[in-house]
């Protein structure tokens, strides 16, 4: 009977240890993976702050769309479609003033084979001015081994943001 409970134990310590192994490496897995996701992520945001178009352009699948949801000067919702970055490619590589500072916050990465999504906070200063917030939510594709974005859904308001004191202290 002594035996018996000696080879259990020992069973069960193996086990233990096999599971504490495979939990490891999968937690250490979804650290890389969720790294490898938000790579064009910061990519983008980089390329806003040094006004770099071809950067940024490089973050995105060939076709994206891109959804801003907000409310006009009536209060009444909108949402504008763009189904390509043209817009943002301009505004980004033409010559500006104020440098674009977009800063997250708050990621939330979810991923499924080659597609992810990736939820987060957002605040928006020109230079040092504050302009607005909202959220940011990213669809992304894993494309020959690298991630690229290839849709974003934008909301955006001026008032009631709840803004990370680190964050708005860079800004002051």
């Amino acid at each position: 009977m002594r035996k018996f409970r000696r080879n259990i134990m020992k069973h069960f310590f193996m086990f233990l240890l096999i599971s504490f192994f495979v939990v490891i490496r999968a937690a250490t897995q979804s650290v890389e993976d969720k790294r490898a996701v938000m790579k064009p992520i910061k990519q983008l945001l980089e390329a806003m702050q040094k006004a770099d178009s071809a950067s940024l352009h490089q973050a995105f699948t060939h076709d994206v769309t891109v959804a801003t949801l907000g409310t006009d000067k009536d209060g009444k919702p909108f949402i504008r479609y763009e189904s390509s970055l043209d817009r943002l490619l301009k505004a980004v590589g033409t010559p500006h003033a104020q440098v674009f500072n977009e800063m997250i916050w708050d990621e939330k990465v979810s991923i499924d084979g080659n597609l992810a999504q990736v939820w987060t906070n957002y605040a928006y200063y020109l230079g040092k001015k504050f302009s607005h917030c909202g959220a940011n939510a990213f669809h992304l594709v894993k494309v020959e081994g690298s991630w690229k974005i290839f849709h974003l859904a934008i909301t955006r308001q001026s008032e009631g943001c709840k803004i990370p004191i680190t964050i708005s202290k860079q800004f002051e």
